[in-house]
């Protein structure tokens, strides 16, 4: 009797309620109407089929009256036969719509979901690192996954729902009215009392509707985290299986028992429906009856009348619901758009300039450095403890000035937290500096194109990350179209080749969720062959040897060599090799550079530099 329009209703009151009084920002209407430009030919197709769809439901039980009242009454064979054969040709065209709406609407929907995604995706990737230091990547995937899905379902329920449920209401009623209307009266009557079991059961689906949803997700982001290499690691170190067992079970219990108690709602509300809908039926049929008895209506209008009732129901109770369904859609446009208007501070300049191919020069230039604050870089709603109040940014870095000749290599050393992993960072871009100009090549960073800026600038950091891929795929995605010759030559310049060689897949072993198949000292040589693969004119190396041990250090360091060689480079100094091997020092302390000079130079000058070696360099 409901057909997809009841399961549709339950859907509709199972939604969170809360979301007709939320308001809307000004606009976002406007803007969402817009991702549907280009799908107006789709969105077109879908109302004319709507509308046919609608039609054929309405013109089922109006053959059926004349099959009756002009075939079977009357004993009519031909009329019964011809009508018959429409009545099937009916039932063939509308599956056909079924299927051909079905097709349009999924090309609108998922049509919808691509444009979203991608805009999401290309957005948060422009995104500088500190919004993702700052936001978890669950609620981030949620972002692009859960609101864009949500969005794209609103979107097209609501075109689906309110359209056809309106066109098939308006045609009901008029073939009802034109039938009899002392029974259409009855049949609207009826209404109120058929909205009953929504009304009451609608607020109970949608908060067990949003504790199965909270407890999923915590469910998900508990496996999420146990179940990568770090998560499982410290769950085996410190002795907790039993313990994680135990309270994933617990959660999962609880959705267990929140999907029961919505799959028994739904039935008590299905149940109520249809009691509803019975009494309906029952009375239409009696006072129908009376009226056939009388005269006053013919068999065939009677058994119509009752098949229309059918149909005037659920498009009633979905349309009665659909601001709820305008509402969810235009919430989880707006958690999308929140994400897509948070401006990225590192952008590309309007007219970008490229940095010259081959060998360059860096310089810095009276740069100083703050971090943005919270609201500059990131979402609240994004953040495991969101910030009520946002903080000036620190100075990190104050007037430093230095320059990089072409082919030298300059060592930062200095305390922690003196700002030497920042003014890395400020050289390959990651930030900007809050004032000073940091150069490439003569060519300013900020207006530097970053497709140059890329090509000119490698980076190998303290722990350098690998994608659970094989090894050719990780290091080709430093060079897409590497041939295998040139990923042999930078491994062995990296002095892993060997490595490489004697295991049995070779370039096709899968390193593992973020190189974890490998050792330290492995994983940072392979980092090294990218970087060589990469073959930048500009080297920065944040601590590449840091975590290292003595054997993998000097495997590492070889490859260092050749990674320096002949290349502009940038390192923090981490071992005394480095230190004494760099044509230049430059000592940072707490953000400004208080010493520059060669190793022989800093080391008679006394201070910082010869108290740090004689601290932390000399054996």
């Amino acid at each position: 009797m409901y057909g997809q329009g009841g399961r549709a209703s339950v859907s509709s009151f199972a939604k969170d309620a809360s979301v007709r009084s939320h308001k809307v920002a000004r606009g976002t209407a406007r803007r969402v109407a817009s991702y549907g430009a280009p799908f107006v030919r789709d969105i077109i197709a879908y109302l004319v089929l709507a509308v046919l769809g609608s039609v054929v439901v309405v013109a089922v039980p109006v053959l059926l009256q004349r099959i009756i009242d002009d075939g079977v009454t009357p004993g009519r064979r031909d009329v019964v036969v011809t009508l018959g054969l429409v009545v099937a040709a009916l039932a063939i065209a509308d599956s056909a719509l079924t299927i051909v709406t079905r097709w349009v609407s999924a090309r609108i929907g998922e049509g919808l979901i691509l444009n979203l995604r991608s805009e999401v995706f290309a957005h948060v990737l422009r995104q500088p690192i500190a919004f993702f230091t700052r936001s978890q990547t669950g609620a981030l995937v949620s972002r692009l996954n859960n609101d864009v899905i949500g969005a794209q379902a609103a979107f097209t329920s609501v075109l689906s729902g309110f359209v056809g449920n309106l066109v098939l209401l308006v045609l009901v009623l008029a073939a009802l009215l034109s039938m009899s209307w002392q029974i259409t009266i009855l049949a609207l009557l009826l209404v109120p009392l058929f909205l009953v079991p929504a009304r009451l059961m609608g607020p109970r689906l949608s908060a067990l509707t949003r504790r199965q949803m909270n407890l999923n997700a915590s469910m998900q982001t508990r496996t999420t985290e146990r179940f990568n290499v770090g998560g499982a690691l410290l769950v085996r170190l410190f002795g907790r299986p039993a313990v994680e067992n135990a309270e994933y079970v617990a959660s999962a219990r609880g959705v267990r028992d929140a999907g029961v108690a919505i799959a028994v709602n739904r039935v008590i509300f299905m149940a109520g429906l249809g009691l509803v809908a019975s009494l309906a039926t029952a009375l239409v049929y009696g006072l129908g009856g009376l009226m056939a008895v009388a005269g006053q209506l013919s068999v065939g209008t009677l058994v119509a009348m009752a098949a229309l009732l059918g149909r005037l129901y659920a498009p009633l109770t979905a349309l009665s619901n659909v601001r709820v369904d305008i509402m969810t859609a235009l919430v989880s446009f707006e958690r999308i758009f929140e994400v897509l208007d948070l401006e990225p501070l590192v952008a590309e300049a309007e007219r970008p300039t490229d940095i010259p191919r081959g060998p360059v020069g860096v310089r810095v230039e009276d740069v100083t450095f703050s971090y943005p604050a919270a609201d500059q870089v990131s979402l609240a709603s994004l953040e495991t403890r969101p910030e009520t109040t946002v903080p000036e940014g620190q100075t990190v870095l104050s007037g430093v000035s230095f320059e990089i000749p072409v082919g030298s290599v300059t060592a930062l050393v200095g305390p922690s937290g003196a700002g030497k992993t920042t003014l890395t960072s400020l050289v390959a871009r990651l930030h900007d500096p809050t004032s000073g100009t940091v150069r490439i090549g003569g060519v300013d960073l900020r207006e530097a194109s970053s497709e140059s800026l890329r090509a000119a600038v490698g980076v190998v950091t303290q722990e350098a990350h690998m994608f659970n891929d094989t090894i050719r795929a990780n290091l080709r995605y430093a060079l897409p179209g590497a041939t295998d010759e040139q990923l042999w030559a930078a491994l062995r310049d990296a002095q892993i080749a060997s490595l490489v060689e004697s295991l049995p897949d070779g370039l096709d072993t899968v390193v593992g969720d973020r190189g974890h198949r490998l050792s330290g000292g492995e994983k940072q040589r392979l980092a090294l062959a990218r970087l060589l693969l990469k073959s930048p004119a500009v080297v920065v190396l944040d601590e590449a040897t840091a975590h290292l041990d003595s054997e993998s250090e000097v495997a590492v360091q070889r490859a260092l060599d050749e990674a320096l060689t002949g290349r502009t480079s940038l390192v923090i100094a981490h071992r005394l090799s480095t230190v004494r091997g760099a044509d230049q020092i430059v000592v940072l302390d707490r953000g400004r550079v208080v010493h520059h000079g060669t190793h022989e130079e800093l080391l008679a000058a006394g201070g910082l530099y010869r108290s740090l070696y004689e601290t932390q360099f000399r054996e």
